[in-house]
């Protein structure tokens, strides 16, 4: 992957510089903040959303193909080249809801975060920085929200993959990658850890920068697929458009993350034994809830498929889009999730990619684990037939619960 984004650019700018680490960072965080300040990314993807219409985008693709729900399945090979559209169409949606949970939750953590750096003294200009993502994560949740529910409803005729803007926050947060790391109370804890300690506070952009890399896994290639059809001066679909612009704005993000996860935490005294531990039963944790599995249904997606994908996937074949009845979209279901196919083979390269950045950023850090420095948990997800024997055993039960349903 060629990384041509902020954090390369800062990296590349501090080279051979005599500045102690602490001066460094700092200075890092400056021009960090200054760029993203002076950017317009925000502004590009605000007015996207307010002129989004689905139907001057509906014939047109979003990104690569590979980028669709579905894609390398038996039935991805056998739907009309409209129907395939569709589902690359829900692939973007899909994947910017939990985007959009995401965001919401790291708006409620910089803001957690934030207070604990100020309260120090010396990183003003960090807290502003945080501040500025925070706003810019407000603009970027509207947008993904508003064009995911119009385009739902254009090709479902009602919202199911995503939530309708009914701004109730507490049940989006949940759905976010922090909301999904654990049960309420664990969830709670680490809320209050990351609120208590300055090294604390610091970990959870170790979380963080997670998130920022399972993002750009996607959102590279869409930023590369909006600048080919720039340079040929084809069409750009607004959705398109909001995935690049947003691929810019987050690498001032991932730029934030990287440099208070690695260099941050150095600058406060060595964590007590309850830090260390708590630090890394939340990187633990990560793996286990969010990172340990392989979708057969959706590239780049890493957990089981039973949580959201397959059950998914039998709302959107009983939909207009496919009108099947409950037993031809069982029999689909069956072929996709239960049996070896290109779709995971092409996932698993992407899982591969991931877990060697993660262990690169992770070995860096000189308070975690084994298990999560090499991302153990995380490795034994990538399993091709551990994924076909967890989906095969939840289709049987899932199987008889629609029909139990359909029955009475």
């Amino acid at each position: 992957m060629i990384d041509d984004t902020e954090e390369s650019k800062i990296k590349k700018q501090l080279q051979n510089k005599s500045d102690t680490p602490i001066k460094k960072h700092l200075k890092a965080t400056e021009i960090n903040y200054r760029r993203n300040r002076e950017s317009n990314y925000t502004e590009k993807i605000t007015e996207l959303d307010q002129s989004f219409d689905y139907s001057n985008h509906k014939n047109h693709y979003w990104s690569d193909p590979e980028f669709s729900i579905l894609y390398g399945t038996p039935l991805y090979d056998a739907v009309s080249p409209s129907q395939k559209i569709a589902l690359n169409h829900l692939f973007w949606v899909g994947g910017y809801n939990l985007t959009a949970a995401s965001e919401v939750n790291t708006a409620l953590y910089n803001q957690v975060t934030g207070s604990v750096f100020y309260n120090i003294g010396g990183y003003e200009t960090l807290c502003h920085e945080l501040d500025v993502e925070t706003s810019q994560e407000r603009h970027h949740i509207h947008a993904f929200r508003t064009i995911g529910n119009m385009t739902e409803m254009a090709i479902l005729g009602k919202v199911i993959v995503g939530d309708p803007l009914t701004g109730n926050e507490s049940k989006v947060i949940q759905k976010g990658l922090v909301g999904r790391l654990s049960p309420g109370p664990i969830r709670q804890l680490f809320g209050f850890n990351w609120g208590s300690t300055p090294f604390l506070a610091s970990q959870y952009y170790a979380l963080r920068f997670i998130a920022n890399m399972l993002l750009k896994l996607t959102e590279y290639s869409r930023s590369q697929y909006f600048r080919k059809l720039e340079k040929k001066g084809e069409f750009i679909p607004s959705p398109t458009a909001v995935s690049h612009y947003h691929f810019l704005d987050e690498s001032f993000h991932t730029t934030t993350s990287l440099l208070i996860a690695q260099e941050l935490y150095k600058d406060f005294p060595k964590p007590t034994a309850y830090e260390k531990f708590m630090a890394n039963f939340s990187i633990y944790m990560m793996q286990l809830t969010i990172l340990n599995g392989l979708s057969a249904g959706a590239v780049a997606s890493f957990s089981p498929d039973q949580l959201f994908v397959i059950p998914l996937v039998y709302k959107i074949l009983r939909s207009p889009l496919f009108g099947m009845s409950t037993q031809e979209a069982l029999f689909w279901i069956e072929r996709c999730f239960c049996h070896e196919h290109e779709g995971l083979h092409l996932n698993l390269k992407y899982h591969q990619r991931l877990i060697s950045e993660l262990c690169r950023f992770f070995d860096k850090l000189d308070y975690t684990w084994p298990i999560n420095r090499e991302m153990r948990v995380m490795a034994t997800g990538g399993s091709i037939s551990k994924a076909i024997q967890n989906n095969t055993k939840f289709f049987h039960k899932f199987s008889k619960s629609v029909v139990r349903e359909n029955t009475y």
